[in-house]
């Protein structure tokens, strides 16, 4: 095996009959309709928020270990690699839990497409931190999303504070995700892998205390451990692992096209499993956000 070759390109040339293309597109495939059903996980377990997010991070960084080990993707950070470590960690476990309670107050389709809306946050906390300039074409788009924020909230249709407490924390949990991407793009020296690892693990320990009070008070049945041990050995531990090989082997655009697979499921699960449906605005709502992603992520700034 020619070692000059990163591993994703040594195992497709191992495999000539698999193109790189078609090798990234069924990994982001699967990662993504796995991403879509996170929420049913999280509802089915019956657990505390802050323990469901726990759990899966312990598991998910253990998954995770495993793979930086057997891959040899470890490096020892630095000094200031481990203070943007720290706030990407901390930024990316209290998304989790943003978007773990707003499944709690409005559908599980809702809070995910609603959450849909952080390239746009990016965006803006980019030229806030002035790392990058506000493209002024693209502002049309993130009007249409808020407008389709607004909309999926349930607001004109008179669905109560419950669901806009839910559009909010969705919209908190986006924040901290963008934070959590601009913390992660201080950290080009290290493997994806080993990156997601350690942020876990900072979660992790930053959620122990509460965790464990929760942990006796948790009815842990065999439907629960089932559910948590799903979402943080296969969410979490080989989703990650199938993007980032797909990042490695698809264009930007192939990676922002296939993203939508994630909403989708979600809509999908929320309408099958637990026979929610969107009243017509927040529908409309929904399909304006879901439209406005997608046409920022395809047009050139």
């Amino acid at each position: 095996m020619n070692k000059s070759l990163p591993m994703s390109a040594a195992t497709d040339a191992a495999q000539p009959s698999l193109s790189p293309t078609f090798a990234g597109t069924w990994r982001m495939v699967l990662a993504m309709a796995l991403s879509g059903t996170i929420g049913l996980l999280v509802v089915e377990s019956g657990l505390p928020v802050l323990l469901v997010v726990w759990l899966r991070c312990l598991l998910g960084a253990a998954g995770l270990a495993t793979w930086v080990a057997v891959s040899g993707q470890w490096r020892r950070p630095e000094r200031h690699e481990a203070w943007w470590l720290a706030v990407g960690g901390l930024a990316l476990v209290l998304n989790w839990v943003g978007l773990f309670t707003a499944y709690r107050y409005s559908a599980i389709a809702v809070a995910t497409v609603v959450y849909h809306v952080q390239p746009f946050i990016l965006l803006l906390l980019a030229a806030l931190l002035r790392t990058e300039k506000l493209p002024v074409r693209k502002l049309p788009w993130l009007l249409l999303a808020l407008l389709g924020v607004a909309l999926s909230s349930g607001l004109l249709e008179h669905s109560g504070a419950a669901s806009w407490t839910g559009v909010l924390l969705a919209l908190g949990a986006a924040t901290l995700y963008a934070v959590a991407t601009l913390a992660t793009q201080r950290l080009q020296r290290l493997a994806p892998a080993q990156i997601a690892m350690l942020q876990m693990l900072i979660g992790a320990l930053a959620l122990a205390w509460p965790a464990r009070q929760l942990v006796a008070q948790a009815e842990f049945t065999f439907k629960a451990w089932g559910a948590v041990a799903v979402l943080g050995l296969v969410h979490t531990a080989l989703m990650y692992t199938l993007m980032y090989a797909a990042f490695q082997r698809l264009s930007a655009q192939a990676i922002a096209g296939l993203s939508f697979i994630y909403p989708v499921v979600a809509l999908l699960v929320d309408l099958l499993w637990f026979g929610h449906r969107p009243a017509p605005l927040q529908a409309l709502g929904m399909v304006m956000i879901l439209g406005a992603v997608w046409a920022y992520r395809r047009q050139k700034n």
